[in-house]
């Protein structure tokens, strides 16, 4: 059985596996799941249709799984899906997904949100993420594995952060912030590719060489946009992590967030 404080409130109808701790003023509704090893401290409320992964840590006042901030919302049973591994601070909110945005709020494994950390409806979170605390995310953002998020960053609807992006502290983005890229501001633009985070990752000093080419190719050279994707491609078409940044600006449409142009050309 579940190990919960006795002023916690649990359904009859959630479904704890036996190995969940439950502190003290937690409240979790009907429709919960959560799985072996999670750790929810007091006052924590969970409702929704909410499925919560294995060895997850939940600190207090977090708000997980209530309705979605959006006025066309009108009861649909809506989902929010939380892997594995994940860390959620202080006064974190996770909203349910909406009809319209595809029914599901998800959250991968191996994520660190700080305090204050919003989630809006149908968002998507890879793996391996971090949020820095108060990162907002409007509703239906998505963010890649090992990205960065900063403090009091501002995300617009709809955008999309590729994989191992970082973006720095009280940013605004309006737009997408490619794979491999620093981007910072209000509004944010783009300083080239995040060189340290991704060594740290496991990626070669020619991977990273290469990557500061093409972005200096794709974001600061003459050639239109794509004038400048097909030289990328034709140049660096054998390289994955090349495709992948192409492919990404490529399907964008919100747009992508242009360079800061009082950067070197050469940084």
């Amino acid at each position: 059985m579940p190990s919960a404080h006795p002023t916690a409130i649990i359904h009859s109808g959630a479904r704890l596996a036996d190995d969940v701790t439950v502190g003290p003023y937690t409240v979790i509704g009907e429709h919960v799941v959560v799985g072996a090893g999670t750790r929810i401290d007091g006052h924590v409320i969970i409702e929704g249709r909410t499925t919560i992964g294995h060895n997850c840590r939940i600190f207090p006042f977090c708000s997980i799984g209530q309705p979605p901030q959006d006025l066309k919302y009108d009861g649909e049973p809506t989902r929010l899906v939380v892997g594995d591994h994940n860390v959620f601070r202080e006064y974190v909110t996770l909203n349910l997904g909406t009809a319209s945005g595809g029914g599901a709020t998800t959250i991968g494994d191996h994520n660190f949100l700080m305090a204050y950390v919003h989630v809006a409806h149908d968002c998507h979170i890879g793996h391996h993420a971090v949020l820095a605390n108060a990162a907002t995310l409007a509703g239906h953002v998505s963010i890649g594995d090992w990205a960065i998020v900063g403090g009091l960053v501002g995300v617009h609807q709809f955008v999309r952060i590729g994989p191992h992006a970082m973006i720095g502290g009280s940013s605004g983005l309006g737009q997408d912030v490619p794979p491999y890229l620093i981007a910072a501001g209000r509004p944010a633009t783009l300083y080239g590719p995040n060189a340290i985070g991704l060594k740290r990752r496991g990626f070669t000093n020619e991977q990273v060489q290469t990557l500061k080419q093409v972005y200096q190719m794709l974001f600061r050279s003459k050639l239109k946009r794509k004038e400048a994707i097909k030289a990328v491609t034709e140049k660096w078409g054998g390289h994955p992590e090349v495709m992948a940044l192409v492919q990404f600006i490529e399907q964008s449409e919100r747009g992508v967030c242009r360079p800061n142009r009082q950067t070197s050309p050469t940084a």
